[in-house]
């Protein structure tokens, strides 16, 4: 695999926030089992799983949270969700119906890089995790809806 270790450290500064939970992770500075990583992006287990599967799905390189995302992101955003479906399937979840792929809206997410939530199967999310994963809220965008309001974003010159 291509991990983000096997880069020179010129390249792992460029996207690299020290002060960030996640490029800690991605550059295996943490003790997390990275289920994925590419040059583009990484996966790992939620460490206060909502679901019996809850992945977390980042940009390997830093990326701000889902207000700083322009019209260009959408594909990187697309391809998160991708690799999430990939990770729930390779975990014999098949029924992606049941389950939710989305964003806390800031200010209320905890960690600044851009992560995708991955829960399945939704139905058997407790009581305190469909508060906070909750659908149509002011702290949580599925995918779908962030897709569709980056694209509908202007352009910025």
């Amino acid at each position: 695999k291509d991990c983000f270790l096997c880069r020179r450290e010129s390249e792992i500064s460029e996207g690299y926030d020290k002060k960030c939970i996640f490029c800690k992770i991605v550059n295996k500075e943490l003790e997390t089992e990275l289920l994925h990583c590419d040059g583009e992006i990484s996966c790992f287990r939620d460490i206060r799983p909502g679901a019996p599967h809850h992945y977390l799905v980042v940009p390997t390189k830093h990326v701000g949270n889902c207000k700083s995302l322009s019209k260009e992101h959408v594909p990187l955003v697309q391809r998160m969700v991708e690799l999430g479906k990939e990770i729930l399937q390779k975990n014999d979840v098949t029924d992606l119906s049941d389950a939710r792929f989305g964003f806390h809206w800031p200010p209320f997410c905890s960690v600044t890089h851009l992560h995708l939530h991955v829960l399945a199967p939704a139905s058997q999310m407790g009581f305190m995790s469909r508060l906070i994963y909750r659908l149509n809220s002011y702290w949580f965008i599925t995918a779908d809806q962030l897709i569709q309001l980056l694209s509908s974003k202007e352009e910025t010159n």
